[in-house]
């Protein structure tokens, strides 16, 4: 029933929103995925262009550079290229979480279990990108770490020693296997079970769930993200390949066995590379 205190137009704005919420959480993801894709595109702050730190080549080249120091300014945009990054490669493997979370939150709120409107979602999805936004401020310090060590080119951001570039391939391919990926990969094939299981009202347990998914999801994928240190931070090619891997093995039928046959690819491809790095 209406609140008899609301007036008769705020709550059809109400309801035709809550009617349409999935339709708006739907819009919101595309929009903020393409979004992020242009941020990336047009170099993402750097001041580089994309397509001159984008190749084919794999390994890529490996020319030689000397890395310089890293201003607050710099490690600013470092944090953002790789946060905006994140959201462009994992927002369309979670969006089917988040628009169940979508759905869910719908009923929540014909039952007046929660407010109403489209709000809980975003918060939802604000949950999980903070998760990733971790990530983020960890993969920067690495980038500078290596950066540091020599291991990586400054401007163009991919490794130049085929040592780490092996090494990245084949801990991200045996991790494929650990039961831990095996355990993060079913829980991102099971929204439903996780919503039935893990639900909390309110704005402050929508962010919660949110950043619970976000951590199982980057329990999930941490290891393939590594691997833009091999084939390069921004290079379109690893950006857009590890994106589509991780939407097939999270949503496909066969994703399980898609992601073992990736292990098996990258422990095969880094132990080739080892072998001559080492001869």
């Amino acid at each position: 029933m209406p609140d008899p205190a609301m007036p008769v137009s705020a709550v059809t704005v109400t309801e035709q929103l809550v009617r349409k919420d999935r339709a708006i959480a739907l819009a919101g993801l595309v929009l903020l995925t393409l979004l992020a894709w242009a941020y990336l595109l047009t170099g993402a702050g750097t001041g580089m262009s994309t397509i001159a730190m984008t190749t084919w080549r794999f390994p890529p080249p490996a020319p030689s550079g000397m890395a310089m120091a890293w201003s607050p300014g710099y490690w600013t945009i470092m944090l953002a290229m790789w946060w905006v990054m994140m959201i462009a490669m994992m927002t369309p493997s979670a969006a089917p979480m988040i628009l169940l979370y979508a759905r869910v939150s719908r009923h929540a709120q014909k039952k007046r279990q929660m407010a109403a409107g489209v709000l809980p979602t975003f918060v939802f999805a604000a949950g999980y990108l903070a998760a990733w936004f971790g990530f983020s401020a960890a993969a920067t310090a690495a980038q500078w770490g290596l950066e540091q060590a020599g291991l990586l080119h400054q401007m163009l951001m991919w490794s130049t020693n085929a040592t780490l570039t092996a090494l990245l391939l084949i801990a991200a391919g045996l991790f494929q296997l650990t039961p831990l990926k095996a355990a993060c990969l079913e829980h991102c094939r099971s929204p439903a079970d996780y919503l039935s299981r893990a639900w909390r009202s309110g704005r402050s347990g929508a962010f919660a769930m949110g950043a619970t998914h976000g951590a199982y999801c980057l329990g999930c994928c941490w290891a393939l993200m590594a691997l833009l240190f091999a084939g390069g931070v921004m290079n379109l090619v690893w950006i857009a390949g590890l994106a589509i891997a991780v939407l097939v093995e999270k949503l496909a039928p066969w994703g399980a066995g898609f992601g073992h046959a990736l292990a098996a690819a990258m422990i095969g491809a880094g132990g080739w590379l080892l072998a001559g790095s080492l001869a």
